[in-house]
C-alpha cells in the first residue's frame, strides 16, 4: 500500500473529511487528491505535517503499522529540517520499491531488537 493510500485509510478511520485534512495541513486540495487519483506519495517535507494532522507517528504512516514503543515519539515536531538525516531517510524510503521498503523495515526491526 502506498503512503497516499494509507492517508486515505487513516482519514476514513478517524472520520475526517478531505476538506478538514486540507485545512489542518495547509496542503492544497489538488495535491491531496492526486495522492488518491494518481496513486503517488506526498513529498518528504509533508510527512510530519500529515502525521500531526492525523495524530499518527511517521512510523505508522510509512509502514501502516503501529509501533507501540515509539508511536507518539515525534508528534511534537511539525516539520523535519531538510538538512537533517531524518529528512534524507524519509525521502530515500519513499523512493524505494515496496519490496525494498519491506526489507529495510525488517532490517531496522532486527537492528532495534539487537540493541535491547
Amino acid at each position: 500500500m502506498q503512503i497516499g493510500e494509507r492517508i486515505y485509510k487513516y482519514l476514513e478511520e478517524k472520520g475526517m473529511s478531505q476538506a478538514e485534512f486540507v485545512s489542518r495541513t495547509g496542503i492544497s486540495q489538488s495535491t491531496v487528491s492526486d495522492w488518491k487519483i494518481k496513486k503517488n506519495n506526498p513529498s518528504a517535507d509533508k510527512i510530519m505535517v500529515i502525521c500531526k494532522a492525523l495524530d499518527i507517528s511517521p512510523y505508522e504512516l510509512l509502514t501502516g503499522t503501529e509501533d507501540m514503543d515509539n508511536s507518539r515519539k515525534y508528534m511534537d515536531y511539525a516539520y523535519v529540517d531538510k538538512d537533517s538525516k531524518e529528512y534524507t531517510l524519509i525521502e530515500t524510503y519513499q523512493e524505494l520499491s515496496d519490496d525494498a521498503r519491506l526489507k529495510l523495515e525488517r532490517y531496522m526491526e532486527a537492528l532495534r531488537k539487537s540493541g535491547e
